[in-house]
Order: structure tokens, then sequence, then C-alpha cells
């Protein structure tokens, strides 16, 4: 038995040592009651559940002006780019890129991924690549995979029998993308198909929904309700759903109810949209973001992702999960304390919610031994400096570290100092 000593687990008030048993957690102890060789002390920072991303697009990573650029920032020019891109894909070109930025996230503390992989492709090219690099990392991330049908079901040639490859072929979640569909009626039917994968196969749901700045957009209804009455509950995700920045008051008040009631989960994605978005407004400017604080208040799991990094839609990224959450946190207006924690929550456990993750994921005994050390006092401290973790450790073996690195200052009337940008009074 070895021990993480030290530790101000997240959740837990108090310091901890904590057993690991291998590739699982043991008990959790009160600071200095554990007995056994030190894996780890943690010197009384925030140990937390690692990270969780639960909307990327790996297939699409790191092509960013490939084959141009997308000079009107919208999310139509984005879509109209990567399809060019799309016809010169090759397996090596997906396993690569995509590798490089799962060892971006494995580098920041992020152990969950859910990756969408476009499926209007009759080759299925990226969705092979991807299905190969799942099981190249998985000892180390959980990656789930989305067929995600990019262009279209009902509106691309084949669209309902490329999912259904897709879904033979071994995807863990279903998507769809209805408000790209050609009327409205197709947008529907689009979901009942992606639902019925999605049943038939025994797979989740993700679904683009809604991200578009019109207010007549209002399939996250629909996905609602299909979730409801076919059972499938919190096994169901609405991601983006920026209409909802449009939406009217009455409207939105009802819709909390349907959401609410429905228990699906909702994915805002405040990085790309807040460049997607609005770009066909003069000024006042809408943030084309869904509604992040009142869902939240009606009691709907809502999680920050990043779904790009370097591509056509949002040419830059670090795979970096607090960076979402400080963009979210000004975006959304969450800037209460119980807010703030809230959007540390929105990049961990709530998006382990997300991905269904259940007893796979948190610091119990049993559970997988994988976390993050963060060199900071709290939620709160590590998304306000930013703070990269000092240690990943996944299923009980660390896997990466990162040497602290201040800044040597030297002020007028003081002598020279590392400054972390910690309050003074804040320091143990």
């Amino acid at each position: 038995m070895k021990l993480l000593r030290n530790a101000r687990l997240y959740g837990r008030e108090g310091v901890h040592d904590v057993e690991i048993d291998g590739a699982r957690f043991g008990r959790v102890l009160p600071a200095g009651q554990g007995k056994g060789e030190t894996f780890l002390d943690a010197a009384d920072a925030l140990v937390s559940p690692p990270f969780v991303e639960p909307h990327v697009h790996l297939d699409t990573t790191l092509t960013a002006g490939e084959p141009r650029w997308n000079a009107s920032g919208s999310l139509w020019e984005g879509i109209a780019v990567w399809s060019e891109r799309k016809a010169t894909l090759t397996r090596d070109d997906v396993v690569s890129r995509a590798s490089e930025v799962l060892r971006w996230y494995a580098a920041n503390g992020v152990l969950h991924v859910r990756s969408h992989v476009d499926v209007t492709d009759p080759g299925l090219v990226a969705l092979d690549a991807m299905i190969e690099v799942r099981e190249q990392v998985r000892d180390v991330i959980d990656l789930q995979l989305v067929a995600f049908p990019q262009e279209g079901i009902v509106s691309f040639e084949n669209g309902p029998e490329l999912l259904e490859e897709a879904a033979r072929r071994g995807v863990d979640v279903i998507g769809a993308i209805p408000h790209f569909e050609d009327t409205r009626e197709d947008g529907v039917r689009s979901l009942e198909i992606a639902f019925d994968v999605a049943q038939r196969h025994g797979l989740l749901l993700d679904t683009h929904c809604d991200e578009i700045d019109d207010e007549q957009s209002r399939f996250v209804e629909v996905l609602a309700t299909l979730a409801r009455r076919g059972g499938l509950g919190s096994r169901a995700t609405a991601s983006h759903t920026t209409a909802m920045g449009s939406y009217n008051g009455a409207y939105s008040y009802k819709l909390q109810r349907v959401l609410a009631r429905s228990g699906i989960n909702l994915v805002c994605n405040p990085l790309a949209n807040l460049c997607l978005q609005g770009r066909f407004d003069d000024y006042p400017k809408r943030r084309g973001l869904t509604q992040v604080k009142e869902m939240l208040g009606a009691g709907v799991n809502v999680a920050f992702g990043h779904d790009d990094v370097m591509d056509p839609w949002f040419p830059l990224g670090t795979a970096f999960p607090l960076q979402v959450a400080l963009t979210g946190i000004a975006a959304a207006q969450l800037t209460g304390a119980a807010e703030i924690a809230e959007a540390y929550a929105m990049v961990t456990e709530r998006a382990a919610r997300v991905l269904s993750l259940g007893d796979r994921y948190g610091i119990e005994p049993g559970r997988p031994a994988s976390f993050v050390v963060l060199p900071a006092s709290s939620p709160f401290d590590a998304v306000r400096r930013q703070t990269r973790p000092s240690h990943v450790v996944a299923h009980g073996r660390l896997i990466a570290e990162t040497p602290p690195a201040p800044t040597r200052l030297s002020w007028p009337g003081r002598a020279p100092e590392d400054i972390d940008f910690v309050r003074e009074r804040d320091r143990a």
C-alpha cells in the first residue's frame, strides 16, 4: 500500500492521507494517520479528481489554416473549410494530430475526454483512425467517441446508413446536428433517427443542438422530450444550445422546466462560441452562449467544454480546462463565490456526469486512482491563477510533472523575491 500524503482534497474539509492500492484508491484518512510508503507528498496542495473534457473534435484539431483560414469566422464557413480539408484525410494524419492534442490534455490533467468525430465521410477514415487512437491511449485517457454527422443525417446522402455503420464499428455515443438540416422537419427527423440508433445499440446520445443565433431554433425541447419519454434521461446531452442566448423570457421559463424534468445535460463551449456566434449581428452583439446561470439554477447539469483546439472554428487553444472555466465565468457572469465553485465543477464532476462516468470517477475507496495535484489552496485559487497541475496520476501511475516557474522580481526598497500572484494574507 502506498500513500498520497497531506492532500487538501476537493470537496472535503481539512488535510488527508489517501491510500493507493495498485491502480485503485484505498481509504481516505486524516493527515498523519496513513501507514505505508509515500507515493507522493501533496504538501497541503489541492488534490482533485482529474479534469474532464466533455466536448472536443480531435479529428479536426491542429488544422487551422488548412487548406485556408476561416475568413468570416462563422460556424458556416468553418464547416465549409473543414469539408475541403476532410477530402485530404488519411489515417496517419488523424492519428498524429489527435495523439498530439491528447498528450496536451494528459499534461494538463485531463484524463477523460469525449471527442466528436465527423462521420459524413463515406470512407469513415477519421472514425477508424480515432478508434485506433482510443485503444492506444486507454491506459492513460478514457476516450469516448461520438459519431457526429457534421453535414447532417437526413440532408446528407446516406446519412442514416453512415450513422448506423459508425455504431456498428464501435462508437460510444451517437450525435446529430438538427439545426444544420435543410428543414425543421428534417431536423426533428434527424433527432428521431439518432435516438433510435442510440437506443438499439445501447449507446449514449450527444447532439450539436441549436448552435445558431436564431431564436426560432428550438430543437433542444425535442431532444429533451425524446430523452424523457424514451427513458434516456441523463444519458443524453445537448451541446452548444447557443440559440438560448436569443430566447425570450417566457419561452426560457418554460424550457427550464422541460430540461430539468428530462434529466439531460447541457455542454457550453465558451471559447469557441464567443467567437463563432453573433457574426451576423451589428450592435448590440449577442454573446451567443447557452443560459448557463439560469439552467444551473433550474437544476440542469451544465458542463464547460473546449469544442475546438486550433481548427477552422477556433484557431487557438492549449487544451487547458481552467482556461475554459475562466472564460465561462466571465461570459456567463458567474462571479459569485458559489458560482465560481460551480465553474470548477463544470470541468470536473459536472463534466463527469455528462460522460456517465459514475463510480469510475472521484477520490473514493475502490475507484481508479487518477487525480491531479494543483499548487493552490482551493478551486477558486486554482481558477484565478490558472494553476497547472504539478502532478498528474492515472490509475496509480505518475504520468506528468510540471515544476514551478516563479517570476523573480527586483522592486525598489525590497529584496529580490519570487512572485506567484498569491496574496500575502493567503499564504499558509
